[in-house]
C-alpha cells in the first residue's frame, strides 16, 4: 500500500512541475496580436481559459490514477 502511494505523489508533483514548464515556456511567450485595443484582454483571456482546462485536465488525470492504484489495493 505504501508503495502506491507514493507513486500516486510522485505523479502528482511530476504533472505539477510539467503543468508549469508549460505554462512558463509555452504560454507565458504567446503573444496574440491584430485585434486594436482588444488585443491585450483577448490574449489574457484566451491564457486563462488553457490553463483552467490544463487544471481540469490535470485534476481528471490525478483521478483515473487514483482509482487505478486505490482499486488494485481493495482487489488484493
Amino acid at each position: 500500500m505504501k508503495a502506491s502511494l507514493y507513486v500516486y505523489i510522485f505523479v502528482m508533483w511530476l504533472m505539477i512541475v510539467v503543468g508549469g514548464g508549460i505554462l512558463i515556456a509555452i504560454l507565458g511567450p504567446l503573444k496574440i496580436d491584430g485585434f486594436g485595443k482588444y488585443s491585450e484582454l483577448l490574449d489574457s483571456t484566451i491564457k486563462a481559459a488553457i490553463s483552467i482546462l490544463l487544471v481540469v485536465l490535470w485534476i481528471f488525470i490525478m483521478s483515473k490514477i487514483k482509482n487505478l492504484i486505490f482499486h488494485k489495493q481493495i482487489k488484493n
